[in-house]
């Protein structure tokens, strides 16, 4: 097994993350870090490797490096991806691979140009619950899917949308369903596929002062492989997160996953089939005022490794991440006319 050779641009919540993950990785190693803020401001300098404002500095002064990490504003996310690929090296994208869909199709064709990865962040794939209903939908299990109903009720108040900040900022945050629940869209697409005809209506009930954009929303659409779907939204929610859930109608059974973060299995009923005992599901990560999705970034970093070594191949690829954006793309211009 070769040592992978890490950079992580953007230090914040999610970019210390991604450092501490890849300095407990087997054959991996954080080679060097990003920011514009200073490392002491951040609270880095514990890792102990050399420190940049630049991207593009780090990238001349470490040629060594095999992957570089984007874990900065969404609206960066495409562009630096691009820098990265340019330097021809493999990426790790956060959420959103970018906030158009012209954007991430930028990506994807640098990265078959110049022979390199692009991993997309999505670690709810990782949940125990996702590896169990994505067993039971390969197999089959539930016959015709009639419905599915997505609902995401959190709360992200004032500790949250902090003055200065770049969350709430359209150029830069995109929107509630890029940085709070793609996600959850993933895990939609990844399951049950594409999807068409979508209607959509869009609120801002308590954020008109912090953020640029919609904090609700209702949509509705029909999946391309049959079904009807509904995604209801909202970061209006007082004081704590509430839910994440997902209802699953079938010819043959219902299933529900709940939970704050889609942590558990509440419900299954299924023809000719009992559950099995599933692992308990990683704590959400813990940002202090709020709470955001299950911590399962080790697992992202073993699958780099692993996937760079040749041992397996990637859990979220470049087009998988595209297609999320696709839809969420797709969903905001069917509720311009109702926001």
């Amino acid at each position: 097994m070769k040592t992978i050779k890490f950079a992580v641009i953007g230090c914040g919540h999610i970019g210390k993350r991604h450092a501490e993950m890849i300095t407990r990785q087997d054959h991996a190693e954080l080679i060097a870090l990003c920011d514009v803020k200073s490392a002491s401001e951040l609270d880095v300098e514990k890792y102990q490797v050399p420190f940049y404002a630049d991207m593009n500095e780090l990238l001349a002064k470490h040629q060594d490096i095999d992957v570089v990490c984007i874990c900065t504003p969404n609206g960066l996310h495409a562009e630096q991806a691009n820098i990265a690929l340019d330097h021809k090296k493999h990426v790790v994208v956060e959420k959103p691979m970018g906030l158009s869909k012209a954007n991430c199709e930028e990506v994807i064709f640098k990265a078959l140009r110049v022979h390199k990865q692009v991993f997309c962040v999505m670690q709810n794939r990782y949940s125990p619950p996702s590896v169990w209903i994505k067993d039971v939908m390969e197999q089959g299990l539930l016959g015709n899917i009639h419905m599915v109903q997505i609902n995401c009720y959190w709360n992200r108040d004032d500790r949250y949308y902090k003055k200065g900040g770049w969350k709430g900022v359209k150029s830069l945050d995109g929107g509630t369903l890029y940085t709070q629940f793609s996600h959850f869209i993933d895990i939609m697409y990844w399951l049950f596929g594409d999807i068409d005809n979508i209607q959509a209506k869009f609120k801002d009930f308590t954020h008109k002062h912090s953020t640029e954009f919609e904090d609700s929303g209702m949509i509705h659409f029909e999946f391309v492989n049959g079904g009807l779907g509904c995604l209801n939204f909202s970061t209006a929610v007082a004081n704590k997160n509430f839910e994440s859930s997902l209802t699953v109608i079938g010819e043959k059974g219902t299933i529900k996953i709940g939970g704050q973060y889609m942590n558990e299995v509440e419900y299954c009923e299924i023809e000719g089939y009992e559950m099995p005992e599933l692992p308990e599901a990683n704590p959400a990560n813990d940002y202090g005022a709020y709470k955001g999705s299950a911590a399962n970034h080790n697992y992202i970093f073993e699958n780099v490794v692993d996937t760079l070594n040749g041992k397996t191949n990637a859990t979220t690829n470049a087009l998988e991440g595209l297609k999320v954006v696709d839809i969420i793309e797709r969903m905001y211009k069917a509720g311009e006319a109702n926001f």
